[in-house]
């Protein structure tokens, strides 16, 4: 039937089309529930050929009816406030949300961290680097540990011959990574930590002069450590390859998170140029890929943010 399908699709992807499901479900008739219970695949018989909600489907269409609440209470919230929530949430989660840590430390400016710091203080009376140095375990600690605690210098000087000098030390950081991982090396977590963002888009043409590639395509197997170049010093495109990974089938539902987190903390900041990168990347525009991938009030929130950078 037309109309399951109808339901079916409304239930499917990012958000639901409370429209459709108001107007199928709202005047169905008891045997058109009982077709959508048998065909849906949201039911699912027992041994006893009772119908049941299948509970994994109900709890991922619980997170899709969030969605929207979700977006609207981060979209509320002081910029500082919503930091402070997202970090903590990436610290519940464990090591798979560790780089929502390092795109918060890494793409806010200065004053924008320290008061994430602020709030983190207020809200869970605990600090933000003692909760990620508690709570990170392993080789990914000291960096994260060190990019949430930065205050880094935001004025335009550069000396190249130290930006030179410290291109070098990661050449060497890179050459040595069977005997230590870049991302534990002293000198590669000093530098992305305190220098500032235009000290170290120099220090990585000094690199990419030198060593004759750039530092980041040598860290296919340092995520965490890629991604926090990305974040420091090509930010659009890192938003635009967590958009591109949160709209993609099958993504599960963490990385889905990053439709919502991008949208909501760059609508105000870049999402202009996040926009144009990802057109760029993905050959086509980024509203288009919305319209046809998220559903009812959380779309239109969504593309209402985007409008917001037109």
């Amino acid at each position: 039937m037309a109309e399951i399908e109808a339901l079916i699709k409304a239930f499917s992807g990012h958000g639901v089309d409370e429209k459709t499901v108001i107007s199928i479900l709202g005047n169905s008739q008891p045997e058109h529930r009982q077709a959508f219970r048998k065909e849906g695949g949201f039911f699912a018989e027992d041994e006893r050929r009772f119908e049941r909600w299948n509970d994994h489907h109900v709890k991922l269409l619980k997170h899709e009816f969030m969605r929207f609440k979700n977006a609207v209470v981060l979209w509320a919230m002081h910029p500082w406030e919503r930091d402070a929530r997202l970090i903590k949430e990436a610290l519940k989660k464990g090591p798979n949300s560790n780089s929502v840590i390092v795109e918060i430390a890494s793409t806010r400016s200065s004053d924008e961290l320290l008061g994430a710091r602020k709030a983190y203080h207020s809200l869970f009376e605990h600090s933000i680097e003692e909760d990620v140095a508690s709570h990170i375990h392993g080789k990914e600690k000291k960096l994260l540990v060190a990019l949430v605690s930065a205050y880094r210098y935001e004025g335009p000087k550069v000396k190249e011959d130290v930006a030179k000098s410290e291109a070098k030390a990661l050449i060497s950081a890179v050459k040595n990574a069977e005997k230590q991982n870049p991302i534990e090396n002293d000198e590669v977590v000093r530098i992305l930590s305190t220098r500032s963002k235009p000290h170290l888009k120099s220090v990585f043409k000094h690199y990419k002069e030198i060593a004759g590639q750039h530092f980041e395509d040598e860290l296919d197997v340092h995520l965490i450590l890629q991604a926090a170049v990305q974040c420091l010093i090509t930010p659009q495109s890192y938003f635009s390859r967590v958009l591109d990974e949160a709209m993609r089938d099958g993504a599960d539902k963490n990385t889905k998170k990053g439709l919502t987190r991008v949208l909501v903390t760059r609508a105000d900041v870049d999402i202009r140029a996040i926009s144009d990168d990802y057109r760029n990347h993905y050959a086509i525009p980024l509203a288009d890929k919305i319209e046809a991938k998220a559903k009812g009030s959380y779309k239109e929130f969504l593309l209402t943010l985007m409008a917001r950078g037109s």
